[in-house]
């Protein structure tokens, strides 16, 4: 028997597979005809997508606003704790991606506005930050 490999597209994601063909008792296997075979479409992994977060000014404060509506995975900052430039702030669960939020600026967390399990909307204030 005749073992064929197939490339099959569930939902997004795309599984190579192996397939044997089967011929019923008694009858005699028949050539499929013969078929065009698009060239295969690369394989599409899930992966983190680093946003910089909102930052709006406010009496030299730093806002950082979620830039998309959906669930805080992590909070990788303590309120009072000091970030660097480029630091990963929160964790965000939108579209089943995880979206880190990263710092625009070097300070102090001044208020923590989320916590873990959150549910947020976009432009939704996550934190401050005092760069003074």
């Amino acid at each position: 028997m005749a073992v064929r490999k197939f490339r099959i597209r569930v939902n997004g994601t795309v599984y190579e597979v192996e397939a044997e063909e089967i011929q019923a008792q008694g009858t005699p296997l028949a050539e499929p005809p013969a078929q065009h075979v698009p060239a295969p479409q690369p394989v599409v992994h899930a992966e983190v997508v680093r946003k910089p977060a909102a930052a709006v000014l406010q009496n030299g404060e730093t806002v950082i606003e979620a830039p998309l509506p959906g669930t805080v995975l992590d909070v990788k900052v303590e309120d009072g704790g000091l970030v660097e430039i480029g630091q990963v702030l929160v964790i965000l669960e939108a579209m089943k991606m995880e979206n880190e939020v990263t710092s625009p600026v070097a300070g102090r967390v001044t208020s923590l506005k989320v916590h873990k399990g959150s549910a947020v909307d976009a432009n939704q204030v996550l934190l401050i930050i005092d760069g003074r």
